[in-house]
Protein backbone atom coordinates (compact mmCIF):
# COMPACT_ATOMS: atom_id res chain seq x y z
CA UNK A 1 0.00 0.00 0.00
CA UNK A 2 0.95 3.45 -0.50
CA UNK A 3 2.44 5.26 1.91
CA UNK A 4 1.60 9.43 2.56
CA UNK A 5 4.87 11.40 3.09
CA UNK A 6 5.16 14.53 4.84
CA UNK A 7 7.73 17.06 4.15
CA UNK A 8 8.17 20.53 4.84
CA UNK A 9 9.91 22.95 2.31
CA UNK A 10 10.41 26.82 3.22
CA UNK A 11 7.30 26.14 5.97
CA UNK A 12 4.93 24.42 3.00
CA UNK A 13 3.90 21.56 3.51
CA UNK A 14 3.95 19.21 1.25
CA UNK A 15 1.94 15.02 0.74
CA UNK A 16 3.84 12.53 -1.00
CA UNK A 17 3.38 8.91 -1.89
CA UNK A 18 6.35 6.22 -2.44
CA UNK A 19 6.06 2.69 -2.18
CA UNK A 20 7.56 1.11 1.46
CA UNK A 21 10.91 -1.30 1.11
CA UNK A 22 9.12 -4.31 1.52
CA UNK A 23 6.62 -3.29 -1.43
CA UNK A 24 8.94 -2.88 -3.51
CA UNK A 25 11.15 -6.19 -3.10
CA UNK A 26 7.74 -8.18 -3.60
CA UNK A 27 7.41 -6.04 -6.74
CA UNK A 28 11.04 -7.42 -8.14
CA UNK A 29 10.43 -10.62 -6.68
CA UNK A 30 7.82 -11.16 -8.81
CA UNK A 31 9.41 -10.01 -11.80
CA UNK A 32 12.43 -11.78 -11.46
CA UNK A 33 9.85 -15.42 -10.90
CA UNK A 34 8.12 -14.57 -14.56
CA UNK A 35 11.90 -13.69 -15.70
CA UNK A 36 13.21 -17.31 -14.85
CA UNK A 37 10.28 -18.56 -16.62
CA UNK A 38 10.05 -16.68 -19.86
CA UNK A 39 14.10 -16.01 -20.50
CA UNK A 40 15.01 -19.95 -21.28
CA UNK A 41 12.05 -20.17 -23.86
CA UNK A 42 12.72 -16.35 -25.27
CA UNK A 43 16.50 -17.84 -25.45
CA UNK A 44 15.56 -21.36 -27.27
CA UNK A 45 13.55 -19.44 -29.75
CA UNK A 46 16.43 -16.98 -30.67
CA UNK A 47 18.83 -19.59 -30.86
CA UNK A 48 16.98 -21.98 -33.03
CA UNK A 49 16.15 -19.34 -35.16
CA UNK A 50 19.75 -18.24 -35.64
CA UNK A 51 20.55 -21.47 -36.46
CA UNK A 52 18.20 -21.44 -39.42
CA UNK A 53 19.48 -18.41 -40.66
CA UNK A 54 23.14 -19.80 -40.62
CA UNK A 55 22.01 -23.20 -42.30
CA UNK A 56 20.20 -21.05 -45.07
CA UNK A 57 23.24 -18.70 -45.20
CA UNK A 58 25.60 -22.07 -45.76
CA UNK A 59 22.65 -23.28 -48.13
CA UNK A 60 23.26 -20.05 -50.50
CA UNK A 61 27.11 -20.32 -50.37
CA UNK A 62 26.90 -24.27 -51.42
CA UNK A 63 24.72 -23.09 -53.91
CA UNK A 64 27.47 -20.46 -54.98
CA UNK A 65 30.42 -22.30 -54.99
CA UNK A 66 29.30 -25.51 -56.70
CA UNK A 67 27.57 -22.97 -59.69
CA UNK A 68 31.20 -21.40 -59.61
CA UNK A 69 33.17 -24.82 -59.71
CA UNK A 70 30.94 -26.08 -62.61
CA UNK A 71 31.88 -23.22 -65.07
CA UNK A 72 35.40 -23.55 -64.14
CA UNK A 73 35.65 -27.30 -64.50
CA UNK A 74 32.50 -28.49 -66.06
CA UNK A 75 29.68 -31.07 -64.97
CA UNK A 76 30.21 -32.42 -61.24
CA UNK A 77 30.37 -36.14 -62.92
CA UNK A 78 33.64 -35.27 -64.46
CA UNK A 79 35.82 -33.88 -61.35
CA UNK A 80 36.44 -36.85 -59.48
CA UNK A 81 39.17 -39.23 -60.88
CA UNK A 82 37.85 -42.67 -62.01
CA UNK A 83 34.75 -41.36 -61.22
CA UNK A 84 34.76 -41.85 -57.29
CA UNK A 85 37.07 -38.94 -55.30
CA UNK A 86 35.20 -37.04 -52.74
CA UNK A 87 38.70 -35.77 -52.05
CA UNK A 88 38.41 -34.16 -55.46
CA UNK A 89 35.15 -32.68 -54.80
CA UNK A 90 35.48 -31.33 -51.68
CA UNK A 91 38.73 -29.36 -53.27
CA UNK A 92 37.41 -27.92 -56.00
CA UNK A 93 33.74 -26.58 -54.17
CA UNK A 94 36.62 -25.42 -51.49
CA UNK A 95 38.20 -23.47 -54.10
CA UNK A 96 34.92 -20.80 -53.80
CA UNK A 97 34.48 -21.05 -50.25
CA UNK A 98 35.97 -19.77 -47.16
CA UNK A 99 36.94 -21.95 -44.57
CA UNK A 100 39.48 -22.47 -41.85
CA UNK A 101 40.38 -26.43 -41.42
CA UNK A 102 39.78 -29.42 -44.19
CA UNK A 103 40.07 -33.22 -42.74
CA UNK A 104 40.75 -35.98 -44.84
CA UNK A 105 40.18 -40.01 -43.38
CA UNK A 106 43.43 -39.53 -41.54
CA UNK A 107 42.05 -36.57 -39.13
CA UNK A 108 38.33 -36.44 -39.32
CA UNK A 109 37.72 -36.46 -36.04
CA UNK A 110 39.29 -32.88 -35.41
CA UNK A 111 36.81 -31.66 -37.85
CA UNK A 112 33.75 -33.77 -36.80
CA UNK A 113 34.01 -34.10 -33.19
CA UNK A 114 34.81 -37.95 -33.12
CA UNK A 115 33.59 -39.21 -36.24
CA UNK A 116 36.07 -41.41 -38.43
CA UNK A 117 36.28 -41.76 -42.57
CA UNK A 118 35.56 -38.55 -43.78
CA UNK A 119 36.50 -35.62 -46.09
CA UNK A 120 35.56 -32.86 -43.67
CA UNK A 121 35.66 -29.08 -43.79
CA UNK A 122 35.13 -26.26 -41.05
CA UNK A 123 34.03 -23.23 -42.47
CA UNK A 124 34.82 -19.79 -41.57
CA UNK A 125 31.41 -19.03 -39.74
CA UNK A 126 32.29 -22.40 -37.65
CA UNK A 127 29.81 -24.86 -39.63
CA UNK A 128 31.25 -27.92 -40.40
CA UNK A 129 30.39 -29.97 -43.86
CA UNK A 130 31.79 -33.51 -44.32
CA UNK A 131 31.43 -36.34 -47.35
CA UNK A 132 32.01 -40.24 -46.72
CA UNK A 133 35.17 -41.34 -48.16
CA UNK A 134 33.18 -43.90 -49.92
CA UNK A 135 30.75 -42.60 -51.94
CA UNK A 136 30.74 -42.49 -55.59
CA UNK A 137 30.03 -39.85 -57.63
CA UNK A 138 29.22 -41.42 -60.68
CA UNK A 139 25.69 -39.82 -60.85
CA UNK A 140 22.07 -41.86 -60.58
CA UNK A 141 20.12 -41.12 -63.67
CA UNK A 142 16.92 -40.21 -62.96
CA UNK A 143 15.10 -43.84 -64.68
CA UNK A 144 17.68 -45.66 -62.64
CA UNK A 145 16.36 -44.29 -59.10
CA UNK A 146 12.55 -43.28 -59.95
CA UNK A 147 11.91 -41.73 -56.46
CA UNK A 148 14.33 -38.82 -57.45
CA UNK A 149 12.83 -38.22 -60.94
CA UNK A 150 12.76 -34.04 -59.48
CA UNK A 151 16.20 -34.01 -58.90
CA UNK A 152 17.36 -34.97 -62.30
CA UNK A 153 20.77 -36.71 -61.66
CA UNK A 154 21.55 -37.49 -58.19
CA UNK A 155 25.42 -37.61 -57.10
CA UNK A 156 25.60 -38.30 -53.38
CA UNK A 157 24.48 -36.58 -50.32
CA UNK A 158 26.25 -34.51 -47.47
CA UNK A 159 26.21 -33.63 -44.04
CA UNK A 160 26.28 -30.05 -42.18
CA UNK A 161 26.56 -29.37 -38.53
CA UNK A 162 25.66 -25.80 -37.94
CA UNK A 163 27.48 -25.93 -34.46
CA UNK A 164 30.51 -27.44 -35.60
CA UNK A 165 32.61 -30.06 -33.99
CA UNK A 166 32.32 -29.15 -30.51
CA UNK A 167 29.40 -27.54 -29.72
CA UNK A 168 25.59 -28.25 -29.73
CA UNK A 169 23.63 -31.40 -29.74
CA UNK A 170 24.92 -33.29 -32.99
CA UNK A 171 20.99 -34.48 -33.96
CA UNK A 172 19.24 -34.71 -37.39
CA UNK A 173 17.24 -31.61 -37.68
CA UNK A 174 18.54 -29.79 -34.16
CA UNK A 175 22.01 -28.81 -35.79
CA UNK A 176 23.02 -31.92 -38.26
CA UNK A 177 21.10 -31.28 -41.98
CA UNK A 178 21.09 -33.12 -45.02
CA UNK A 179 21.49 -32.14 -48.65
CA UNK A 180 21.75 -33.90 -52.28
CA UNK A 181 24.02 -33.38 -54.68
CA UNK A 182 22.53 -33.01 -57.85
CA UNK A 183 24.20 -32.58 -61.48
CA UNK A 184 21.94 -30.41 -62.83
CA UNK A 185 20.74 -28.46 -59.58
CA UNK A 186 23.32 -28.05 -57.36
CA UNK A 187 22.91 -29.05 -53.83
CA UNK A 188 18.87 -29.70 -52.56
CA UNK A 189 17.77 -30.28 -49.21
CA UNK A 190 17.53 -34.34 -48.42
CA UNK A 191 14.73 -35.80 -48.41
CA UNK A 192 13.21 -32.75 -51.21
CA UNK A 193 9.92 -32.54 -50.99
CA UNK A 194 8.94 -33.14 -54.39
CA UNK A 195 10.52 -37.18 -54.27
CA UNK A 196 7.80 -39.72 -54.70
CA UNK A 197 8.67 -41.27 -51.66
CA UNK A 198 8.38 -37.86 -48.93
CA UNK A 199 5.63 -36.88 -47.54
CA UNK A 200 5.96 -33.34 -46.27
CA UNK A 201 5.89 -31.92 -44.00
CA UNK A 202 4.54 -35.03 -41.93
CA UNK A 203 7.96 -37.09 -42.24
CA UNK A 204 9.91 -33.98 -40.43
CA UNK A 205 7.25 -33.75 -37.94
CA UNK A 206 7.87 -37.79 -37.46
CA UNK A 207 11.59 -37.65 -37.89
CA UNK A 208 13.40 -34.17 -37.44
CA UNK A 209 16.07 -35.73 -39.28
CA UNK A 210 13.89 -34.96 -42.41
CA UNK A 211 13.50 -31.44 -41.79
CA UNK A 212 16.21 -29.55 -43.56
CA UNK A 213 13.81 -28.45 -46.30
CA UNK A 214 11.27 -26.99 -43.66
CA UNK A 215 14.42 -24.64 -42.54
CA UNK A 216 15.36 -24.04 -45.55
CA UNK A 217 11.50 -22.80 -46.62
CA UNK A 218 10.51 -21.09 -43.88
CA UNK A 219 13.38 -19.94 -42.05
CA UNK A 220 12.80 -21.26 -38.73
CA UNK A 221 12.89 -24.49 -36.37
CA UNK A 222 9.67 -24.87 -35.13
CA UNK A 223 9.07 -28.12 -35.56
CA UNK A 224 10.65 -28.62 -32.18
CA UNK A 225 8.12 -26.79 -30.48
CA UNK A 226 5.15 -29.61 -31.57
CA UNK A 227 4.21 -33.16 -31.40
CA UNK A 228 4.73 -35.80 -34.10
CA UNK A 229 1.12 -34.46 -35.57
CA UNK A 230 2.76 -31.22 -36.07
CA UNK A 231 0.38 -29.94 -33.09
CA UNK A 232 2.11 -27.03 -31.28
CA UNK A 233 3.08 -27.89 -28.12
CA UNK A 234 1.93 -24.54 -26.28
CA UNK A 235 -1.49 -23.61 -28.23
CA UNK A 236 -3.55 -24.20 -30.68
CA UNK A 237 -1.63 -23.90 -33.76
CA UNK A 238 -1.21 -26.99 -35.66
CA UNK A 239 1.86 -26.74 -38.66
CA UNK A 240 1.40 -27.54 -41.96
CA UNK A 241 2.88 -26.02 -45.38
CA UNK A 242 0.59 -23.16 -45.22
CA UNK A 243 0.93 -22.85 -41.05
CA UNK A 244 4.45 -22.36 -40.42
CA UNK A 245 4.78 -21.23 -37.11
CA UNK A 246 4.08 -22.17 -33.94
CA UNK A 247 2.89 -17.92 -32.79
Amino acid sequence: MLKKILFTVHSKQFTRFAFTLAETLIVMGIIGVVAALTLPNLNSSTGDKEKAVRLQKLYQNLNEAYSRATVVYGPIDTWPKNGSNPERFMNRLLEFMKYTKVCNTGNTPECTGGLNGYHAVIFADGSTMWINNNLNFRCVEAEDNPSLTILGQNCGYIMVDIDGPSKGKYQGGTDRFLFHITKDNGFLPKPCRYEKDVSYPADCFRDHSRCTTWVIENGNMDYLKADSSGNCNNSDVTLSETVTSCK
